[in-house]
């Protein structure tokens, strides 16, 4: 192999990596601190529970998409969480603090689906907590704005 097409097969694999969707469904996605321990979830974890789905616009991206996942809630209440306050923490250390009190039954979701397709990092997955802000202006606030973390990867109770 010549050093120019060396070169152009280094550069599709390093495309082809950036651009994958997710990790393999086994992987870690989200870690879970609690007072009963440290869980992990996978993608196929996050599938495995209830799914709640609905269309909406955001200020960070064009048009309508679908976003489905799990909600918020249930991912907490897997993990044994039902009450305080609980810190979520993106893969830059981005992090936001939500009090349980305020989650809904229906929102927000752990987004693990835009459109039905799993979703990167550079597309700010492949976990966004996504409220429906289409359907309330209570959703429409600078708090849940920027409790809208994306590239989630930490939870855990303060």
């Amino acid at each position: 192999m010549n050093r120019r097409s060396f070169v152009l097969s280094c550069t599709l694999s390093m495309l082809a990596v950036a651009a994958a969707p997710t990790a393999n469904a086994s992987e870690t996605l989200l870690t879970i601190q609690s007072g009963d321990g440290l869980i992990e979830m996978t993608d196929a974890a996050l599938l495995d529970l209830p799914q709640v789905s609905f269309s909406t616009s955001s200020i960070w991206t064009e048009g309508v998409n679908t976003y489905s996942g799990p909600t918020l809630k249930s991912v907490l209440s897997e993990a044994g969480i039902n009450g305080g306050s609980i810190e979520l923490t993106a893969v830059n250390d981005y992090s936001v603090v939500i009090e349980y009190d305020t989650l809904e039954d229906e929102a927000p979701i752990v987004a693990n689906r835009i459109n039905g397709e799993a979703f990167s990092r550079r597309e700010k997955g492949p976990l966004w907590l996504v409220y429906p802000f289409d359907s309330a202006d209570r959703y429409k606030t600078e708090q849940i704005y920027s409790n809208s973390i994306w590239q989630l990867v930490r939870i855990a109770v303060k």
